[in-house]
């Protein structure tokens, strides 16, 4: 019988399973280092529909981050500041500024639900649907007195002229605080103060404040004590942040 395939064909099996397999863990390894948060998120930077310079306004003026995000103390969300917030400033100051343009539009249409929504702001930092994030819960541990810094999540945002992700949000991420939360933890009426610098006596306090913030995994995220005061610990397993 004639000869179908030439005879080098027989050589495919023996070289082509090798590669394969190396093919497939190239693959494995690309998707899980440039697919990471790390690099699809860290830098993102969406243009804004008013050019809003937080380098400006929470850097050379030194606004407090709450006087815009006002709910971030008893909010699992920051939110984003009504239009009548801007105004506020705005009615007196650079007013008829063209920038100003999407903000004087919903300020003045008189419809409440558009004051602020009006305005399509593009969100820049998100965790995962499945994770549960509360803003309250890491600003403000009021019964030990102490918070995680905004600029630990969110950079120097008074740097900014246009604000950008600067950490990736992932899992890993959370959990290297989670597990080791003493060099993020500062005094609580420090939390928005973007320049903050631990005093030579902090870390050692922080880290006994640490200890306490991690029980074992077996007791539950929050416990309300007889005095009504509320605990809240930064690891208490897996249902802390997917509930």
């Amino acid at each position: 019988m004639a000869q179908i395939f030439p005879k080098w064909t027989n050589d495919i099996p023996r070289v082509g399973a090798p590669l394969t397999v190396v093919a497939a863990c190239f693959a494995t390894f690309v998707v899980w280092y440039w697919f990471s948060p790390k690099h699809t998120d860290v830098g993102y930077a969406p243009k804004q529909p008013v050019p809003y310079s937080h380098a400006l306004h929470a850097g050379t003026m030194q606004m407090d981050c709450r006087y815009c995000h006002n709910n971030v103390e008893r909010s699992a969300h920051a939110g984003v500041p009504p239009t009548a917030t801007c105004m506020n400033c705005h009615r007196q100051i650079k007013y008829d500024s063209p920038k100003l343009g999407a903000i004087r539009t919903s300020f003045q249409d008189g419809n409440p639900a558009n004051d602020g929504g009006g305005v399509p702001w593009r969100r820049i930092h998100k965790v995962a649907d499945y994770a549960y994030f509360n803003h309250s819960a890491h600003i403000g541990i009021k019964h030990k007195g102490v918070g995680v810094g905004c600029v630990t999540c969110h950079g120097r945002v008074d740097q900014m002229e246009v604000v950008a992700q600067q950490q990736p949000l992932s899992m890993s991420w959370c959990l290297d605080c989670h597990n080791n939360p003493a060099p993020n933890l500062r005094p609580i009426d420090q939390v928005t103060n973007m320049a903050w610098e631990a005093p030579a006596d902090w870390p050692a306090k922080a880290a006994g404040i640490a200890k306490a913030l991690r029980p074992p995994g077996n007791k539950n995220a929050t416990e309300v004590l007889p005095d009504g005061q509320v605990i809240v610990r930064a690891t208490a397993g897996c249902t802390g942040c997917h509930r």
